[in-house]
């Protein structure tokens, strides 16, 4: 809609909420502050407003300053005990040289808002200009009080360097490719590595655009503390209930929490049964001293278990070929003997663990290098310093519950 009628008719211009829900309590514990323009026929998301470049930036920063006044004045008013989410464009926000935004936070706090209860959102995909300009800003902004919130993740190209380098408190991360036919390996694996960053720099995982059961059922298994989208709540005029949806997130939670219970019983019922099978074939073959031999009986008696089977010493170095099957053939590729393996994660930990415990390790799922499936590896003690290595295929995991 055109800027000048919205700059005329700024008693029009309303903040619209949407609720953030925990997990660890399922209530509300915050509010996304929308801009919505408001007429007796319909109710417009300004949106398009404050992302239209062509715009004067004192247009979008007055009409934004507005927004979050009347929304902070609503929480005063109501006595609620929550976070406001406050969407900033962080150019808009480096151009606030006479600290507009900042002065209003302040007035507040004067009649008594905590600004610890301030979250400030910021796109850093969007930002053009220098980072640590932006970082210096936002650390200004810290010591206020108010926490900061980086948006969006996970949506467009965002550099997970330039997000580290400003340390937010909150990584907000975008599931609305989770609602395609088909979402690729590629991004389930930037999720896994958005929540890595969230653990190395000490920040909650907020997971947004939530519409589906699906999603909300991701966002809690991948380690997301706090839940937003249109399955839990839309956006409208006044604030809910702490308890909103608390009553059904308590149930859909359980519900998730027994799923995952099965499947990592699952799990432990693979590593026992691969314990027991590689035992009991290495009892048969003991009398086999050289280990491309050995691994090729072994891999007879797994079966359709496995893909792979090698053996590596306790610094990675490996002692076999790889017996490799593809297309239901066998083949021994010895260009692998005393390739080492030391560098891949995880890969010494495991070693210390099966030398400590004195038996096998099923791995998690990743993405095989060669073959692009994802596989899991079940590790075996063979000797004091030889261990084993048994690629498990993708099909196997498949057809057997809870292994995916």
């Amino acid at each position: 809609m055109d800027a000048l009628e919205i700059m005329t008719n700024l008693h029009l211009v309303v903040p619209y909420y949407q609720a953030v829900f925990s997990a660890d309590e399922h209530k509300v514990i915050g509010y996304e502050v929308l801009g919505r323009y408001q007429t007796d026929d319909e109710v417009i998301s300004l949106g398009a407003f404050f992302s239209d470049d062509s715009i004067p930036d004192e247009y979008r920063i007055e009409v934004d300053n507005l927004i979050v006044e009347k929304a902070i004045t609503a929480l005063i008013d109501t006595e609620e005990d929550v976070y406001l989410f406050i969407n900033k464009n962080a150019n808009l926000l480096m151009t606030d040289s006479d600290e507009t935004f900042l002065n209003m936070l302040l007035s507040f706090q004067a009649q008594g808002v905590s600004l610890n209860k301030i979250v400030l959102e910021v796109t850093e995909h969007q930002y053009t200009g220098d980072i640590d300009q932006l970082y210096h800003l936002l650390t200004y902004y810290r010591t206020y009080g108010l926490k900061i919130a980086v948006d969006n993740i996970g949506k467009e190209s965002s550099n997970l360097d330039r997000i580290g380098l400003l340390t937010p408190d909150i990584l907000k991360v975008d599931l609305q490719a989770l609602r395609k036919t088909s979402t690729s390996q590629s991004y389930f694996d930037v999720l896994y590595t958005i929540s890595l960053l969230a653990r190395k720099i000490g920040a909650t995982l907020l997971y947004e655009d939530i519409e589906t059961l699906f999603q909300l059922q991701f966002a809690w298994s991948n380690g997301g503390r706090y839940y937003q989208g249109y399955y839990l709540h839309q956006p409208c005029e006044k604030f809910v209930s702490a308890d909103f949806q608390k009553g059904r997130l308590k149930q859909e939670i359980h519900q998730f929490t027994q799923q995952e219970k099965k499947k990592i019983q699952s799990r432990y019922i693979l590593s026992d049964l691969l314990q027991n099978e590689v035992s009991l074939s290495l009892g048969r073959h003991k009398n086999l001293m050289n280990y491309n031999e050995l691994i090729t009986e072994l891999a007879l008696d797994l079966k359709d278990k496995t893909f792979r089977i090698y053996i590596c010493d306790e610094d990675g170095f490996q002692q076999s070929a790889n017996y490799f099957k593809h297309h239901n053939l066998w083949t021994l590729q010895r260009e692998y003997e005393n390739k080492n393996w030391s560098w891949r994660p995880y890969f010494l930990e495991n070693i210390m663990r099966m030398k400590r415990n004195k038996k096998g390790i099923l791995s998690d799922l990743y993405s095989d290098i060669e073959t692009g499936e994802m596989i899991r590896t079940f590790s075996y003690p063979l000797t004091v310093d030889h261990y084993l290595f048994v690629d498990i295929p993708y099909q196997y995991l498949y057809e057997n519950e809870g292994l995916l």
